[in-house]
């Protein structure tokens, strides 16, 4: 468990900016799976999620930049709890996965040209003699525009996807699993994006630029 209790190249659980994050949202109970409970909430919510946010420049992906941008997508929000977790003495890493059926809009699908979305990110941490899988990924605010619960999470089972949507349809599917790693693997990660959205790397990053939820907020106003 040494090396999921430690700090990391992205999981930085011993910056300054993680370590005041995790003090202020860990609560009262001395108990890990509260604890984990609580900080799971807050890096849900208090962290935007916005898959614009991507970047090929590393330090972006670092969970203290997640903290300082107050924005982020789904990876550098699992390696934020993860870095809250470990600084709680709590075992924690990165898992990795390809899912369809992601909230999205019409315009980034059109912009990734596919409906699955590669190397979307999830805890796992070390509760009650188990591994537990947390998805942090989607704010309360976005999920109220999708019409969507949030994704709850108890630290005794896994909560990975949002399942269903407020009308009964299918929301996400999960297809391959490339498995838990201790850090983020830089190179298998960019090697299977590039793999499977190679014309996004041959684009110019001003293309990325967007906000998800105020795009979502935009299609409802002019629905209504």
């Amino acid at each position: 468990m040494h090396a999921n209790l430690r700090p990391g190249r992205f999981i930085d659980s011993d910056h300054p900016r993680v370590v005041e994050f995790t003090e202020r949202w860990r609560g009262t109970s001395r108990d890990p799976r509260e604890q984990a409970v609580s900080l799971y909430r807050a890096v849900r919510d208090e962290i935007r999620y916005n898959p614009y946010a991507f970047s090929p420049d590393l330090q972006t992906l670092k969970a203290s930049h997640a903290l300082a941008a107050g924005e982020s997508y789904c990876v550098p929000k699992a390696l934020l709890l993860a870095a809250c977790a470990r600084h709680c003495g709590i075992p924690a890493r990165i898992g990795l996965a390809d899912v369809r059926n992601h909230l999205s809009t019409p315009r980034l699908i059109e912009l990734l040209r596919s409906e699955v979305f590669a190397m979307h990110g999830y805890t796992e941490l070390f509760l009650g003699g188990k591994w537990v899988k947390a998805t942090p990924a989607f704010n309360l605010a976005l999920c109220e525009l999708f019409r969507v619960a949030p994704l709850e999470f108890d630290g005794r089972s896994d909560s990975v996807f949002h399942p269903f949507n407020a009308e009964g349809e299918r929301y996400m599917e999960y297809l391959v699993d490339h498995g838990q790693f201790d850090d983020l693997p830089v190179e298998l990660f960019f090697a299977h994006l590039q793999h499977c959205y190679p014309h996004l790397f041959a684009l110019d990053s001003a293309f990325l630029s967007g906000d998800l939820q105020a795009e979502v907020a935009n299609m409802k106003a002019v629905d209504s």
